[in-house]
């Protein structure tokens, strides 16, 4: 459904059932915050390759955290980028095989990323991308060193070009099989938090913060 302020393109236009496509950016940023893993394809000399990397998100911006020496980094100043951000909600279990499914969430975006050299809009979209998976670390920390900042890619990506696909809800059975003796429904899935494990070599009475102890997505 086309609604609100989009950010759709040609190449991202939901064909296979239209109607859990969604283009409108408030959609798109909450799937993105929500998120915690984004997977990058891209084509490269040897072939196309997917890889798994830590985002963070500014406005209209996708910032994507790598190590310099990583495919990314040797295809050259800009590269054209497939970015995917899911989030499994439930499985949908149906009366027959083929009707199973699942509750989920997801945004692809497509475009050109190219590498922050500023350092410090890159020490910047570090921050953003480590608050992004810990709300508060930044400030439980200290400051990034320079070094660390040189040594470490960031890609910017605009989200001018993205579509999300959403499904929610009960299974969808044929009507003749609603008389089947056969559980159906969704069991429920989401991110279980445990306890934070100390690192051995933490110095004694510090316990974790706030920050840590309230996690959650």
């Amino acid at each position: 459904m086309h609604e609100g302020n989009e950010a759709s393109s040609d190449r991202t236009t939901i064909r296979r059932m239209p109607d859990r496509g969604f283009y409108d950016l408030a959609t798109i940023h909450s799937i993105l915050d929500e998120g915690l893993l984004a997977h990058v394809g891209m084509t490269t000399e040897q072939g196309p390759v997917v890889i798994p990397m830590l985002y963070g998100r500014d406005e209209e911006n996708l910032f994507l955290h790598g190590s310099p020496a990583s495919r990314l980094l040797r295809e050259g100043g800009g590269v054209e980028l497939c970015v995917t951000v899911s989030l499994i909600d439930g499985l949908v279990i149906a009366r027959s095989l083929f009707h199973h499914s699942m509750n989920y969430r997801s945004v692809v975006v497509m475009g050109e990323a190219s590498p922050i050299e500023d350092l410090d809009a890159r020490s910047r979209a570090l921050d953003l991308i480590s608050d992004h998976v810990i709300p508060g670390r930044v400030a439980g920390t200290r400051p990034h060193h320079e070094k660390e900042v040189r040594g470490t890619l960031v890609l910017s990506m605009s989200l001018t070009e993205a579509s999300a696909k959403v499904r929610t809800g009960p299974p969808v059975d044929d009507e003749e099989d609603h008389e089947l003796d056969t559980w159906a429904g969704v069991l429920p899935l989401g991110i279980g938090v445990g306890t934070p494990i100390p690192d051995p070599q933490l110095r004694e009475g510090i316990t974790p913060p706030a920050h840590i102890l309230q996690w959650r997505r």
